[in-house]
This record gives structure tokens, sequence and C-alpha cells, in this order.
């Protein structure tokens, strides 16, 4: 994942973005929170200005992910969680 994060980088910015997505889920899923929050901040940041489908779906799986840690006083998984909030309203 972490090369095809690198390499799609280059190629399309919706697909960097909605890899990151990807990357940050399995992470999440490996119990690596911290790590998560940190490269879907990134995907959020990749996805500036960008609408589509694929991403909104990926924020949404973001904010699925991260609501059984938001409420745990983890300030960097609320904070996240509000951006992902936030750019599900600019994607529509």
């Amino acid at each position: 994942m972490r090369r095809s994060v690198r390499t799609r980088q280059r190629a399309s910015a919706r697909t960097h973005a909605v890899t990151l997505g990807y990357l940050g889920a399995v992470q999440a899923q490996r119990g690596h929170i911290e790590e998560a929050c940190a490269t879907w901040h990134t995907a959020l940041d990749a996805m500036a200005g960008i609408r589509s489908g694929r991403t909104r779906d990926v924020v949404r799986q973001m904010r699925s992910a991260l609501s059984p840690v938001r409420g745990r006083g983890g300030s960097m998984a609320a904070e996240l969680d509000t951006r992902a909030r936030e750019a599900l309203q600019a994607i529509g």
C-alpha cells in the first residue's frame, strides 16, 4: 500500500487520495489508530477540491472506523472526525 501511495501521487490526485484512505483503513484495522489518523489527515489534504463518489465513500468509511474511538478522549480521532464531516459536506 505504501508503494502504491508513492506511485499514485504522481498519477491521479483522486486515486492518490483514495489509496491513502484505504491505507488508513488497514492501519486502523490493525489497531494502529494514531498512524491511521495521520494517514487519513493526509488523505483529506489530498482530497481538497475533489468531488467524487469514491472519495465520499472513503470519508464515510473513515468516520465509521473512528466511531469506536472518537469518544474515548482521543482528541486526534475527534479532530479527524470533524475534518471528515466537513469534507463530506464539501464533497456533497
